[in-house]
């Protein structure tokens, strides 16, 4: 059987849409022929036969055929092997791809469908309907979008394994496979545009899938640049056009609508764990974000002035305006021939000198940072949006009402109010150890005390609070200090010289693993050094927000309790008064799912979340919560819009920070249409949950005294089974040898360590949450996402003789429940044993108790949900991981193949060759799986 034929055979029993479906068997074809050019029919047939075979072996138990594969494995040389996967991984990235544009193309098809009584699901019109149905007047629903305050924030997490320009050629082609269906192509421009995906596809193939060596932070900050500048940037637009359209369909109003989203960054600013990031590092972020966005207003300016035909002998400008190109003339002269072409255009007149303004200062930017600083004032964001506002009100009071609502205008005025000069705001996060580490070091040196790291915590607050209240500093300039107080006061001194550059472009002081009140506390008075905070008769002045990371489950629970005492401490609450009386705080989603399993982590976090929110609400601090949210489930991730929903009403009061990051990233900003989609659902939910923080409902098990011991019962008895299997003390040698951690160690794949350790000595307290999920993810345990489940729904009937009674109603009722099952139910869908038998050597005890686990736990999940099988629910998912499986199951052969092979190596030399196959084969199954970490 060839390789079209089994994927045409497996798409139809699979029940992937049509249209994907020819998509897909039109990408095969073009494979096949470059196949056959490339390694001849055997190979072709080999493809085909592989998928097939290997169902038969581990869907359907036939041990002769598993042998028979197995032993095919072990004969294969490395250059057959990496034939095999470079086409398997070429097809499964392109698959991804097309996936993507036939996301896009349900999603447009589904806009066609929708009417005013029945907008689309998720759209921002269906958050504006929903309002009108509730009764919410036009200054009520206008309310709502006023107090959203979304922040996504993109981070450089080692999760991506793909380099740019693999992705970047793998989208190109998925765009032209999904043109040649289109019905409008002409037979020539079909021909011509097979032999154009025929020649892609070599490129492709030429191209090495694995970078030659690790990312750089300048590497990453180049990455996260091409999404800002592409599909976010085109989508900014777009998403208030359609707040405008929903409020004229739903009120007949098109109002001025307030800035809802704005992007923050970690890439070249994130600390924690990363000794690339230094402040020189920092630095040169900042200055290619803000030579980025200037660019771009420069290219946007020059289309506003060719769209700006506007005569003062058709019509009037406006007074103001006119007085300002007087200023201008002045401060920012333009060329005279500009002048005098533009004599009787003023409007593009003024575009001239805002463009001369905007080239001052990307001028400027090539001279050294006292430069840059210097002319910076000469002109702000404010000044370039008030610029753009006062031609569009010269347009609107001269018969050109239309512009304040869209149009190339109106456009550039909402990408300016969202990116300003500075694109995203970037945060700072250390590690709280090294904050301790400074500030022993600074009291040591002004003769303070001698043993910090060693006074009991209610010591270091009465010591820190005396010294943060005292205006003399701990150390004199320039006094020498050690590497790691150099790292971190470093740090502040950029960020005084961020600040100083543009205030928007510093975002907040992020301390993970915050443990106390001293960790806060801490971070102040190392800022208080170097002039960012102060304290005088009482008041406090200070320049950042300080926001703890709260990590592990204990650090959650006691989250709540350590925020209330902060609240209530008089010199904090004087910090809080300098910050507009706002904190935010952050919650580790990755850590805490590593430390306590997942549904603990997942209950933690909720309840950590109805806590802070009920804290921060008693003591009257506007608050946001921070989500560090991973990309796999294991890790947090899911549908962020579907978080956004669980979350406790009083959690919810407008303000949200997520995080984005690897293969996410990718997924969600490679193309605007689902770029366009994400934002809208996000803010569709944020609408939702904002209108709800006002009902009288309290939490969902409130009174429910019964229930709630459910829920915690579950939890702790999940978490319980999981630290069993985690603790075993044979456990890492096991996980170790199944899984390809060592080597997702060392794939290049970013600029951050796997491991708070050596790479050649992790262990599970030193491997980060990341890499750990990765490697399960790649043998098809998925465990992170699903174990202990079934341990404690087990318990909880022991007790409870109502219990499943209970779960069946919190599947319908409650949204938090819900949303953690199904997201557990996605990785699940995704466990193949059969295929992590293949690690495994026959009775291997690990195996086996992973097997039960799953087992009991699928038995759990069907009775909760009614369903017959995991997923039933979500069809489309269903449907694509049994297409995907039967091409994924060769790559898990060669991995347990070339793993055995590792471990016979004898010279540097053959572990050289099987390390570049490997990082081939950990590639290819991170792209059949759609995930790494």
């Amino acid at each position: 059987m060839y390789w079209k034929e089994t994927v045409q055979k497996l798409a139809e029993s699979s029940g992937i849409s049509q249209n994907l479906s020819k998509r897909v068997i039109s990408l095969t074809e073009i494979l096949e022929e470059l196949v056959t050019e490339k390694h001849g029919e055997e190979l072709l047939k080999k493809l085909g036969r592989l998928p097939v075979e290997s169902m038969e072996a581990l869907d359907k138990g036939n041990e002769k055929v598993l042998a028979r594969l197995q032993r095919e494995m072990s004969d294969l040389s490395l250059t057959e092997i990496k034939s095999v996967l470079q086409m398997y991984t070429t097809f499964f990235h392109l698959v991804n791809s097309l996936e993507q544009h036939e996301i896009s193309r349900v999603n447009r098809s589904r806009e066609f469908e929708e009417t005013p009584e029945s907008p689309r699901k998720e759209s921002i019109a269906e958050a504006v309907y929903r309002m009108k149905e509730a009764g919410y007047s036009y200054e009520e629903a206008l309310d709502v979008f006023r107090q959203m305050d979304i922040q996504p924030t993109i981070t450089a997490h080692p999760t991506e394994a793909r380099r740019r320009s693999v992705l970047l050629k793998q989208q190109e082609l998925a765009s032209m496979i999904s043109r040649l269906g289109d019905s409008d192509i002409t037979p020539d421009e079909k021909i011509d545009l097979r032999r154009e995906i025929h020649n892609q596809l070599n490129l492709l193939l030429l191209t090495d899938e694995v970078r030659a060596e690790r990312l750089s932070v300048e590497d990453e900050v180049e990455n996260g640049l091409f999404y800002f500048t592409h599909s976010i940037w085109d989508s900014i637009p777009v998403l208030y056009r359609d707040i405008r359209q929903a409020f004229d369909t739903y009120y007949n109003k098109r109002p001025e609508v307030p800035i809802v989203l704005k992007y923050r960054s970690w890439i070249g600013s994130d600390r924690d764990g990363n000794p690339n990031v230094t402040s020189s590092v920092t630095w040169d972020t900042v200055v290619q974000q803000r030579k980025t966005v200037l660019s771009m207003y420069l290219d946007e300016l020059n289309e506003l002035r060719r769209y700006l035909s506007v005569s003062d002998k058709q019509t009037a400008v406006s007074e103001a305006l006119s007085k300002s190109l007087k200023e201008d003339e002045k401060n920012f002269p333009i060329d005279n021939r500009i002048k005098k072409r533009y004599k009787h255009e003023l409007y593009r007149r003024k575009v001239a000198h805002i463009m001369e303004k905007v080239q001052f200062l990307l001028d400027a930017l090539d001279g050294d940072k006292k430069e840059i600083l210097e002319k910076s004032v000469k002109y702000t964001a404010q000044e370039f949006i008030a610029d753009l506002q006062l031609i569009r009100d010269s347009l609107a009071e001269n018969g050109l009402p239309g512009l304040n609502e869209q149009g190339k205008l109106q456009d550039l005025i909402i990408r300016a109010k969202t990116f300003g000069f500075h694109l995203s705001a970037l945060d700072i996060r250390q590690h709280s150890r090294l904050h301790e580490e400074t500030v022993q070091e600074l009291l040591h040196k002004a003769k303070v005390v001698d043993n910090y790291s060693e006074l009991s915590e209610e010591e270091k607050i009465e010591l820190l609070v005396n010294e943060l209240s005292n205006p003399r500093p701990l150390s004199p300039v320039q006094s020498k200090r050690s590497e790691v107080a150099s790292k971190v006061m470093t740090v502040f001194e950029e960020i005084r010289d961020m600040l100083q550059l543009n205030p928007d472009i510093f975002g907040s002081y992020i301390i993970s693993m915050t443990h106390g009140i001293s960790d806060m506390l801490e971070v102040m008075l190392i800022a208080k050094e170097v002039g960012l905070w102060r304290s005088e008769n009482g008041e406090v002045e200070s320049q950042l927000d300080v926001v703890p990371l709260f990590e592990t489950i204990e650090d959650l629970e006691k989250s709540a309790d350590l925020m209330g005492q902060m609240y209530e401490h008089k010199l904090y609450a004087n910090h809080l008064k300098s910050r507009n009386g706002f904190q935010e705080i952050m919650l580790g989603y990755s850590d805490s799912n590593k430390d306590g399993g997942y549904w603990m982590a997942n209950w933690a976090l909720n309840k950590a979340q109805y806590e802070l929110g009920t804290v921060c609400r008693e003591h009257n601090v506007d608050f946001r919560l921070f989500h560090g949210r991973g990309g796999t489930v294991g890790r947090g991730g899911g549908q962020s819009n579907q978080a956004i929903v669980a979350m406790p009403a009083v959690a919810n009061n407008g303000r949200i920070r997520f995080t984005e990051q690897g293969e996410v990233i990718s997924f969600r900003y490679m193309l605007s249409s689902i770029t366009h989609r994400h934002l809208e659902q996000i803010v569709n939910a944020m609408a939702r949950v904002t209108m709800a923080q006002y009902s009288e409902s309290p939490g969902y098990l409130s009174g429910k005294e019964g229930e709630r011991a459910i829920i915690e019962e579950l939890a702790e008895t999940s978490m319980k089974a999981y630290r069993d299997l985690i603790d075993d003390p044979d456990f890492w040698d096991w996980y170790s040898a199944i899984t390809p951690i060592e080597h997702i160690g060392k794939l290049p794949i970013a600029s951050r360590p796997v491991s708070r350790g050596s790479s050649d000595e992790m262990t599970f307290d030193t491997l980060r949450a990341i890499p750990w999920v990765f490697a399960w993810t790649q043998v098809r345990y998925n465990a992170p996402g699903w174990y202990g489940f079934s341990e404690g729904l087990d318990a909880v009937q022991k007790e409870h003789s109502n219990a499943l009674e209970i779960l069946k109603k919190w599947n319908k009722e409650w949204t938090f429940f819900k949303t953690v099952l199904n997201n557990s139910q996605r990785e699940m869908a995704r466990t193949h044993l059969a295929t992590s038998a293949l690690y495994n050597r026959e009775g291997e005890p690990f195996h086996q108790k992973l097997t039960d686990q799953f087992n009991q736990t699928e038995k759990w999940v069907t009775s909760i949900t009614g369903y017959e099988h995991i997923l039933d629910h979500n069809k489309v998912i269903q449907n694509s991981i049994s297409f995907r499986n039967p091409f994924t199951y060769p790559l898990n052969f060669i991995q347990a193949e070339l793993l055995k092979r590792w471990k016979k190596a004898e010279s540097n030399k053959q572990k050289e060759e099987l390390t570049e196959v490997l990082f081939l084969n950990i590639n290819g199954i991170a792209a059949a799986m759609q995930s790494t970490g």
